[in-house]
């Protein structure tokens, strides 16, 4: 189907950011709901059982992934995305009524084998993209993500004063609204004649791996975003955790600054990327939006006063310029009928570190929080992204320069 380009990316910018309003929502309350499920008030065993539920996530995704990214190759992006929506909303149903923390596991696990969304959302624009605002288009991804966080953890922080579970029927609504929203109005991205056909051999995590090999400068950098993947889960798996610990916030005060982190995402992503790329190029965009990430993380590792965390988040927020630069490098090495299985094999990649992300993260937090610390440093996880942040940039620097020996 023939599709105007800016037509489609309002239509994907809309759905992803129904979506990520969705995932906004739930995650001022988790803690509050893991606990009430235990019958404990130990935020340190709460913040084991939140990495167990990401790592649960993760190993589904990682799994799945690359089959999904392969049967948007062959079927197209649309009914596979629409596919991963309706999971979702499957997944916070089951959140919302789980009688025990074993059923907060099978909501987890649902989600993990269809949740494709931005997997199937990132090879859709690398679909309708040009070389020259490819990386602009990406950011538009992540620009979706930040105004979903405003939207999503405010109301989630509101609606968790009247129940820990209330946010979560709220999601479903929203996932279940969404998909059937991208029913009517989402366009397919992938003509037939650019579609090829379903592998098995190509449909798992490690053959997906294996197809990275023909680009030898796409491995370098995805050692890169790796690294990205892993320092980003200081933030995302021990956000909470920290600032209930160190600073007592409570959910509405979570939800606040994530919120917070929403608009500054939005602004970076939405709004600096297509300023600042087209002037330095995705190369040195790379470098210093991870120079930003790294020196962000440092700063929140020794906050000592809560508004500092707020404060601490505009250059963390600023590294957002790295994101999609990187990701414009990479997808441009691809072919049209191959995006849709780079992307699932990112995305295993991604749910790969998620399996070990939240779980070093949220153990670090553990054991430097707990009673007979050798240490006390609730700040150790945020410590740890910061180095990762730095290895990144110097993997991505020494992959782009043997690339540019060789051409």
């Amino acid at each position: 189907m023939a599709i105007n380009r800016k037509a489609a990316i309002g239509f994907i910018f809309i759905t992803l950011l129904i979506d990520v309003t969705g995932v906004g929502l739930i995650i001022p309350v988790m803690p509050k709901l893991i606990e009430h499920l235990l019958g404990i008030t130990d935020i340190s065993v709460a913040s084991q059982y939140g990495g167990g539920l990401t790592f649960a996530y993760a190993f589904m995704q990682f799994i799945f992934a690359p089959v999904l990214g392969n049967l948007s190759d062959k079927y197209g992006r649309r009914p596979v995305l629409l596919f991963s929506l309706f999971g979702f909303g499957i997944d916070y149903l089951f959140l919302s009524f789980a009688p025990s923390i074993a059923w907060l596991f099978v909501g987890r696990l649902i989600a993990g084998v269809t949740g494709a969304s931005f997997t199937t959302a990132s090879a859709y624009i690398a679909d309708i993209s040009t070389p020259e605002n490819r990386a602009q288009n990406f950011g538009m991804i992540g620009a979706a993500f930040g105004l979903g966080f405003i939207v999503g953890p405010l109301i989630g922080g509101l609606l968790g004063e009247l129940g820990p579970r209330i946010p979560f029927l709220v999601a479903a609504g929203l996932a279940l609204a969404n998909c059937l929203y991208g029913y009517f109005v989402l366009p397919e991205s992938l003509d037939k004649e650019h579609r090829r056909p379903f592998e098995w051999k190509r449909a798992n995590p490690i053959g997906s791996l294996m197809q990275l090999k023909k680009y030898p400068a796409v491995g370098g950098l995805v050692v890169s975003l790796v690294l990205v993947y892993l320092a980003a889960h200081a933030v995302q798996s021990t956000w909470s955790f920290f600032n209930i610990e160190k600073f007592k916030w409570s959910p509405k005060m979570i939800g606040i600054s994530l919120g917070v982190v929403g608009l500054l995402v939005g602004v970076v992503q939405g709004g600096l990327v297509r300023v600042i790329n087209p002037k330095i190029g995705n190369e040195k965009s790379v470098y210093i939006g991870l120079g930003l990430y790294s020196f962000g993380l440092l700063l929140f590792a020794f906050a000592s006063q809560s508004w500092m965390m707020f404060v601490f988040l505009i250059p963390y927020c600023l590294g957002g310029i790295a994101g999609p630069a990187l990701q414009s490098i990479i997808s441009g090495h691809v072919p049209p009928n191959e995006q849709g299985e780079l992307q699932g094999a990112l995305t295993s990649l991604m749910s790969a570190t998620s399996i070990v992300g939240p779980l070093m993260m949220t153990n670090l937090f553990a054991y430097f929080t707990r009673a007979d610390a050798p240490v006390y440093f609730p700040g150790v996880s945020f410590l740890l992204g910061s180095v990762f942040m730095i290895a990144s940039a110097l993997w991505a620097y020494f992959a782009l320069r043997r690339e540019k020996a060789v051409a």
